[in-house]
């Protein structure tokens, strides 16, 4: 190799060139420097400042020749690249020359490109990006195997051995937004599935969420479980809990995996159907009951008076035929109300 590099330099200066330039980024990517020491180092190669940006976080770093950050305002890019992994566009590199671009330029800017998105893929992707559907498929189907599941966890930026956590999600808002909310300071996937939005990351605190927006999230180590409980905790919530953890589900839990049919043939859910169609209101009340336990606790939540929540839970009760005063109809009630919230929510196919 070093004999035809001889050979070929001989031949052209700008070869020579060329493949100092390969051989200066191909040592940077050997040693695994991170994006600033590539700022830097590409910086000094062009004796002029040079950036990088990811669009996931719009995260920017420019370094000036002698490894300091660049001034700010930015020069006008005299030449630029852009960055892509997996056959993802996810930033782009750029000089900032003040005359016009030199020769190597578009070789440097190529090799430049190349070590971001080496770099990128070792220490973890923009925090949030939308990613293939494909891939993310892949992760979390039951019927892939380790090593395309590996494989597509790779691709997707995560590192291998480390627990992911998979939520599935149902909002208006743009998915990639609610990817970031989800887990602001860690590597965040976010694509749609089956109507459904899989969020996949090594973290996930659903605490900052905004209104509108409901999410099951999956306790399981394994990609494929995670999401299935994911999507089952997903089809549990409701609008006084839009957020449910499949871990917090309990035995409840259980219900999902019912068939629709003997769900619906259930006297006690029947009977919640009925009471729907007839006063959709009094479940607002029911579920107040359900969450609380307490007359007093529901009467607060609900803004209401005690007795007149008693007046409402007495109708409920005579309605349904069940005696919501003991432990034992409280807890007959709450799970005929979830199993009718089921059969609204049926699973699509993942």
């Amino acid at each position: 190799m070093e004999a035809l590099a001889v050979r070929l330099s001989g031949l052209d200066s700008y070869v020579e060139g060329a493949l100092r330039v390969v051989g200066f980024y191909d040592t940077l990517m050997r040693r695994r420097v991170d994006l600033p020491a590539l700022a830097r180092a590409s910086a000094g190669l062009a004796e002029c400042v040079a950036g990088i940006r990811l669009h996931g976080t719009g995260r920017v770093i420019r370094c000036t020749p002698d490894g300091g950050p660049a001034p700010v305002p930015p020069l006008p890019e005299s030449t630029g690249a852009s960055v892509t992994l997996d056959d993802e566009v996810i930033g782009m590199v750029w000089l900032e020359r003040p005359g016009p671009p030199l020769p190597l330029d578009e070789v440097l800017l190529d090799r430049f490109g190349l070590a971001v998105a080496a770099a990128v893929e070792r220490y973890g992707p923009a925090h949030t990006t939308m990613a293939d559907p494909a891939l993310v498929e892949l992760a979390i189907s039951a019927d892939a195997d380790d090593a395309a599941r590996a494989r597509a966890l790779r691709l997707l930026g995560f590192i291998a051995g480390r627990p992911v956590r998979v939520a599935a999600v149902r909002t208006a808002l743009p998915l990639d937004r609610i990817g970031a909310l989800l887990c602001p300071a860690r590597p965040v996937r976010a694509a749609p599935l089956a109507g459904i939005g899989a969020v996949l990351a090594t973290g996930l605190d659903p605490a900052g969420l905004p209104s509108g927006v409901r999410a099951g999230i999956g306790a399981a180590d394994h990609p494929a479980r995670a999401w299935h409980e994911a999507r089952t905790a997903l089809r549990f919530t409701t609008p006084r809990e839009p957020v449910l953890h499949h871990a917090g589900l309990g035995a409840a839990a259980l219900l999902a995996d019912l068939p629709p049919a003997t769900l619906r043939h259930n006297p006690d859910v029947a009977a919640i159907a009925r009471l729907a169609a007839a006063d959709p209101g009094a479940l607002d009340t029911l579920d107040a009951y359900c969450a609380t336990g307490t007359l007093r606790r529901a009467a607060d939540l609900l803004h209401l008076h005690h007795s007149s929540v008693a007046r409402r839970l007495d109708q409920i009760a005579a309605a349904l035929r069940i005696d919501l005063t003991p432990p034992a109809g409280l807890v007959r009630v709450s799970l005929a109300l979830r199993a009718w919230r089921l059969l609204d929510d049926e699973p699509s196919p993942a």
